[in-house]
């Protein structure tokens, strides 16, 4: 798809994640910026926050019954679910850009696509032509700037790129504001909610997140780290600067060797990480066929399984981590393979042989 920009006659568009982890204070930040926004600025904020609009059994916090209406996938359904609403922003954009009547994308999930209607309704961005209609329109009658606030955790460098990518797309502003909070302070915070997420859950995202890094990365420029909420946003002026300048220069198409190469490199570490998962797999499958040569009763392979899978999981995080810090590209030959499968299969092994002895 070419990109494309705004179209004359319809206001500036900017996306703006805030991130951090779990309990540190986003959703609060975000209905304040929101609010600021109109206040300061006579800008629209559109607030989209995650824990509203991704179902609660997608991140294991229901029975998994609940997720029926998740396709069938390999990808964890967290995972499916925000991919699911980023392709609703980008089909809104659409069509906000081209000046149509606002109405369903074809194979969408129901509930999660009447969430996010629901969302733009109620912060009057949206209104139903008729009562028996589900064609919407489109409130632009303020041509005021309009920012969409998205709320989550984007603890991978890879998830806010999903974004950026957006933006680029449609030639919109970008910018990232990380709230920086002490984990013990989230961990309390989070304690207090009505479904809680298991601690260590924090513990293990606090290990694994990845704040803006402006230096190494260009398109994270217009990022800052708040280490504290206690200042409201109507007294922040670097905040406020920062949304200005990302409004006033949208992210342009790729032009420039830079970006062809950071774009190159994320497509070659997407490759390299899906040829180590298929050869994970593959081991994987080979030491459970092993174990019911063996005649493993089924409470052991079960717990074997269970081992293995966990396994398998923390080294391909390893590797995803390495490939980002690394750039790493598989190369076109068998090496590959054989180097991931002789890696994975002695600590599969290991594994396997408590079982054994």
């Amino acid at each position: 798809m070419t990109s494309q920009g705004a179209r004359a006659g319809s206001p500036p568009l900017g996306l703006c994640l805030l991130c951090g982890l779990p309990a540190a204070g986003k959703t609060t930040a975000a209905r304040a910026l929101s609010r600021s926004l109109k206040e300061r600025r006579g800008w629209r904020g559109v607030l989209l926050s995650y824990d509203d609009l991704v179902p609660p059994e997608a991140f294991g916090r229901c029975e998994a019954s609940s997720a029926r209406e998740a396709p069938q996938s390999s990808m964890p359904p967290w995972r499916l679910y925000r991919r699911e609403l980023l392709l609703y922003l980008e089909h809104f954009l659409q069509t906000l850009l081209k000046g149509l009547s606002y109405s369903p994308p074809p194979n969408r999930m129901e509930k999660t696509w009447d969430s996010f209607v629901c969302c733009l309704k109620e912060q009057g961005l949206i209104f139903p032509e008729d009562s028996a209609s589900h064609q919407y329109i489109i409130d632009i009658t303020l041509l005021s700037p309009i920012y969409f606030i998205l709320d989550d955790n984007f603890y991978y460098r890879s998830m806010r790129y999903e974004v950026y990518q957006l933006a680029r797309q449609y030639t919109l502003g970008f910018c990232q504001l990380f709230l920086d909070c002490q984990v013990e302070v989230c961990l309390e915070r989070n304690s207090q909610r009505t479904q809680p997420l298991p601690e260590e859950t924090i513990y293990t995202m606090r290990q694994k997140i990845e704040v803006p890094s402006p230096e190494k990365y260009a398109w994270e420029q217009n990022s800052i780290i708040l280490k504290s909420m206690e200042d409201a946003f109507e007294d922040n002026l670097q905040v406020f600067s920062l949304l200005s300048t990302a409004l006033e220069n949208p992210v342009k198409p790729l032009e420039d060797n830079t970006e062809l190469k950071e774009r190159d490199r994320n497509i070659c570490a997407t490759s390299f990480l899906h040829q180590a998962d298929q050869a994970v797999r593959r081991v994987v499958s080979q030491t459970m066929k092993s174990a019911k040569e063996k005649n493993f009763n089924p409470h052991m392979m079960k717990t074997l399984a269970e081992e293995l899978n966990k396994q398998k999981v923390e080294f391909l995080e390893e590797l995803r981590q390495k490939a980002n810090e690394k750039n790493l590209c598989c190369p076109q030959n068998n090496k590959f393979d054989i180097n991931i499968m002789s890696l994975f299969s002695q600590q599969a092994e290991d594994i396997f042989k408590k079982y054994v002895t």
